[in-house]
């Protein structure tokens, strides 16, 4: 035992508790409780309001204590502490010297994340702020509070992250049975019946038929969005304002055709909640005729077509991408001969003698190897168009009848029975792949197998719609055609929009393509 000399005293230390200042008057310790529920069920909710009254009453019940205030956050997972506001606000307060200790029932329920649940409490400690877990019975103040405290913390997180691999394993089987969840809040043309089902809404389902109407009739997405704006039509969200990303995701989106992909984003970290597009990393699964379509197969094809078209217009040499525009019919179907880009709409001052013309981009912009295709005056290609359409409505007795004999014969061609027998292949397929899962093979070849069949099947029916599409196209040029009293005399955007496909511009001569296959060569 140490002895003290007779001239020395040993005067004892005053204990301070969190961040108030030393007085000679004792103050009381300001003990802070935090709260929380993970679920908004009936029996969490009654938890939560508990949790409430025991530390209320507990913190009230010592003396030399007082309430700080009680933090309490409602249906809100542990595993992330930046989306809860209330625990957020009570860090705020003991960094702001309100709070000398705060008391919560477990690690749990301050936090899920190993990470965050040390750094918080240490960066407390540091203040002299403890945290106090009631049913582990740790004060982190005490020595053997952090060892402790780690080990727990640790376990809070595996057990968290086993629950999040049981929700995968959930989702996975629900996903195997075919069984499509969908927001339909926020999930334009649809709606859900008492028992969860997807059924259409129809006021919101002709919005989406006016989206795919407009842009097969060569609008672009901003030309839809500003129709839309204009007419007052709500998106969605139930926001007046469009993006043009709005359309075209609904373009785009599988759903409108009574199927669905599921599994199209994946959780790449469960303590961030962070998620990425599914490009391979886990498996996807399609769905067929989940529930009623508001757009038939063959339309929804031809739009990705179409999207496609209009992505990829490009320049003959360099690949350059032009941007799309549908301000004019005759936008994006203008092309030249010599480079393969396409003809822009511009105003030309040619020696102070002002007209509207047609040029090459790669004249116009000159970013590429020298193009010497021709200026042509928007007047003669419009006389071009008039000269194509009366040539057409000369010989549809002649030719209209005989495309029609070959299309219904290539028809046949793409038979319903070659998707069917892959249907079956890959069906089978299937089954060998899912028992795969719980053994050691990964099934790499036979996924490679799948997504061939599938991409197989896909350009079997890209084909089957292509041509539907092209008798489609021929009976409504059959129509206009027998329906117009004589020939034209004035060219109109409408026309050009219904009938014609592309343009090329030669040197002495036009190549007019209509969408319904023919061909008409129009000279100077």
């Amino acid at each position: 035992m140490i002895s003290l000399a007779s001239n020395v005293t040993v005067i004892p230390a005053k204990k301070t508790i969190g961040t108030q200042k030393t007085t000679d008057k004792v103050q009381k310790t300001r003990v802070a409780a935090y709260c929380r529920v993970s679920t908004d069920s009936d029996e969490q909710e009654t938890s939560y309001e508990t949790q409430i009254e025991h530390y209320t009453s507990f913190i009230n019940s010592h003396p030399d204590w007082v309430l700080a205030g009680i933090y309490a956050d409602d249906g809100i997972s542990g595993m992330n502490t930046k989306k809860r506001d209330e625990f957020q606000r009570m860090i705020n307060d003991c960094n702001e010297g309100k709070i000398d200790m705060v008391i919560t029932k477990s690690i749990s329920r301050f936090a899920r994340n190993t990470v965050d649940c040390l750094n918080y409490t240490r960066a407390l400690k540091n203040k002299n702020i403890g945290v106090y877990f009631e049913k582990e019975n740790i004060n982190t103040l005490d020595a053997k509070g952090e060892v402790l405290m780690t080990i727990m913390a640790s376990l809070a997180q595996q057990e968290s992250e086993s629950l999040s691999a049981n929700v995968r394993l959930g989702l996975q089987f629900r996903y195997q049975q075919g069984k499509v969840q969908v927001n339909h809040n926020w999930f334009l043309g649809y709606t859900k019946d008492a028992d969860g089902h997807l059924i259409i809404d129809p006021e919101q389902a002709e919005v989406v038929k006016r989206i795919y109407r407009e842009y097969l009739s060569g609008k672009s997405f901003l030309q839809i969005k500003r129709s839309l704006e204009a007419d007052g039509i709500l998106n969605g969200a139930g926001n007046a304002k469009w993006h043009e990303s709005n359309i075209k995701q609904i373009l785009t989106n599988e759903k409108y055709i009574g199927d669905a992909l599921l599994q199209k984003t994946y959780t790449v970290d469960i303590l961030e909640k962070k998620r990425e597009a599914n490009k391979g990393q886990v498996p996807k699964y399609y769905v067929e005729d989940s529930h009623e379509a508001i757009i038939p197969k063959d339309i929804f094809l031809k739009v990705q077509e179409e999207i496609a078209r209009r992505a990829n217009l490009t320049k003959g040499t360099t690949k350059r991408k032009r941007i799309y525009s549908g301000r004019y019919a005759l936008s994006g179907i203008v092309f030249c001969a010599h480079c393969g880009d396409i003809f822009r709409r511009i105003k030309w001052n040619n020696r102070g003698c002002k007209s509207t013309v047609w040029r090459c981009v790669s004249r116009v912009e000159k970013d590429g190897p020298d193009c010497t295709a021709r200026t042509v005056h928007e007047e003669f290609l419009h006389e071009v168009v008039i000269k194509a359409i009366n040539e057409a409505f000369r010989e549809k007795k002649a030719i209209l009848p005989l495309l029609r004999e070959n299309i219904e014969s290539s028809l046949e061609e793409v038979t319903s029975n070659q998707i069917a027998a892959i249907d079956e292949q890959m069906k089978s397929m299937q089954q060998e792949l899912l028992a795969t899962v719980n053994s050691k093979n990964t099934g790499d070849e036979l996924g490679m197998e799948i997504r061939r069949l599938r991409d197989e099947k896909q350009a079997l029916q890209n084909e089957q719609a292509s041509r539907q599409d092209l008798r489609t196209r021929l009976d409504e040029m059959m129509r206009f055609l027998n329906d117009l009293p004589c020939e034209l005399t004035e060219y109109e955007e409408d026309y050009v929009r219904t009938l014609l496909e592309k343009i090329t511009v030669y040197d002495d001569y036009f190549i007019v393509e209509f969408k319904s296959g023919i061909e008409i060569q129009i000279d100077e």
